[in-house]
């Protein structure tokens, strides 16, 4: 892959990873339909050059951790992040968890679904709006200098909150919903580059809409010689040297179709076609919401 790499904390991974929240079943729910095609997926991971490998203890629950530790253990040239702060009460049901000793059990879940004895990366999925943040934060950073937790990242959040959490710990990385077509985290974006902390997109094929066959950027796809899932993943990693994508798939070949964008070097002219695209789909988007 020619994408380049991000550096979390002290580790270096390629800016083009795996989310795997895909590889379980429909509303984020139980086992995937096709186990052998979840596990091919995940075995095809490290032959292809992707070594940041991002799961949750939601994603399941915990059968997306099992099947990454099953399929990938003992993790050798692999970052595996995963985060904790949500319970999962049924399909598509995400419910926030941040009480410390949630937050503690969470860790102390992964560490033994996942086989290690740190986790390089942990992430708050949420910060959970019931309990003061510096409670949620204290705890991360009393686990951390336990040594539980190796770097610690934050997701679904805002600038200040980042601010906020800075205060009790290194912010190794950030993740929030952005692609093409949906840019409010972009003052996030920002931010990160401002104050050197990778920012991991995720969805960033908005679940499949930019993938499929009517794709709004089909046409300019088809002008670059790529499929529309290509074309976003190309313009995000264009778009800053900050940003690393995790698309998800339970599908090998979409996999190695997803791969294949890392090596795509859209031109300025072709970058700013997809920009605006983008932009116009953006701004429907937040006037209809």
């Amino acid at each position: 892959m020619t994408c380049g790499t991000i550096t979390i904390g002290d580790l270096s991974v390629s800016r083009l990873g795996f989310g795997t929240m895909r590889v379980v079943g429909h509303g984020v729910f139980g086992p995937p339909p096709d186990m052998a095609a979840a596990r091919e997926t995940l075995r095809l991971l490290p032959e292809l050059g992707v070594n940041l490998i991002d799961t949750a203890n939601a994603y399941g629950p915990l059968i997306s951790e099992l099947l990454v530790r099953d399929v990938l253990h003992p993790y050798r040239g692999l970052l595996v992040a995963t985060k904790g702060g949500f319970l999962r009460p049924g399909p598509f049901q995400w419910q926030s968890d941040g009480r410390p000793e949630a937050l503690r059990a969470a860790v102390r879940g992964s560490l033994l679904t996942l086989g290690v004895d740190r986790i390089d990366l942990w992430q708050l999925h949420r910060i959970d709006p019931a309990v003061p943040a510096d409670e949620q934060f204290a705890a991360i950073a009393e686990m951390q200098r336990d040594g539980l937790i190796r770097h610690v990242g934050l997701c679904n959040v805002w600038g200040e909150q980042i601010e906020a959490a800075r205060k009790h710990f290194t912010v190794a990385s950030v993740q929030n919903l952005y692609h093409v077509i949906d840019r409010r985290s972009e003052p996030v974006v920002e931010y990160c580059e401002q104050n050197g902390i990778p920012f991991i997109a995720f969805f960033p094929l908005a679940t499949g809409a930019l993938a499929a066959r009517d794709s709004i950027l089909q046409r300019i796809a088809a002008k670059i010689g790529a499929t529309p899932a290509q074309a976003a993943l190309a313009w995000l990693l264009k778009r800053s040297p900050s940003i690393a994508v995790i698309p998800g798939t339970q599908n090998p070949v979409h996999l190695r179709e997803n791969v294949a964008a890392a090596s795509i070097e859209l031109s300025d002219e072709h970058y700013a076609e997809i920009e605006r695209i983008g932009r116009k789909a953006d701004q429907l988007r937040a006037h209809a919401g």
